[in-house]
């Protein structure tokens, strides 16, 4: 697996759908152990339309079952939950089924759980109370960055 960059992107150009075959909406996973931050996102995320939230998990463990068993497009992850944490879940993830991107949504943002996400197999990191476009192009990956950080 090749190197990957960390980059702080011009989030102004408009939000497009074309990484997906036929303009179709990504599936999304969310995973967070908050239930009102898993109701915000889900509120936050479906207001354009332009993605299915398809299930919820409150845990890694269960993220991983919920992945296997829908076969999601995206997962937006946190990192800091019980059973298991986001490291480990997104690492299982991506072994199991390389293809969904993970997106780790998470408080904690230093070089070590940088670092840490990267190393799990994680495609986007946005820390949460990032402007709304920021979380937008990072789970419709329209900005095209291999690895997106922003405030």
């Amino acid at each position: 697996m090749g190197q990957k960059e960390f980059k702080i992107t011009n989030m102004n150009s408009p939000l497009s759908l074309s990484t997906y075959p036929d303009h179709a909406r990504p599936r999304v996973l969310l995973v967070d152990d908050s239930p009102q931050v898993l109701q915000d996102l889900r509120l936050l995320l479906e207001l354009r339309g332009e993605m299915e939230i398809i299930a919820e998990a409150v845990n890694g463990q269960k993220a991983v079952r919920l992945a296997a068993d829908l076969a999601p497009d995206v997962v937006v992850m946190d990192l800091e939950m019980p059973v298991m944490n986001g490291y480990e879940a997104t690492r299982q993830i991506k072994s199991r089924l390389p293809a969904p991107r993970v997106v780790i949504l998470s408080v904690h943002a230093g070089p070590v759980e940088l670092d840490r996400a990267r190393a799990a197999g994680a495609d986007r990191f946005v820390i949460k109370g990032a402007r709304y476009e920021i979380l937008l192009n990072a789970v419709l990956a329209t900005d095209g960055s291999p690895y997106l950080f922003g405030p």
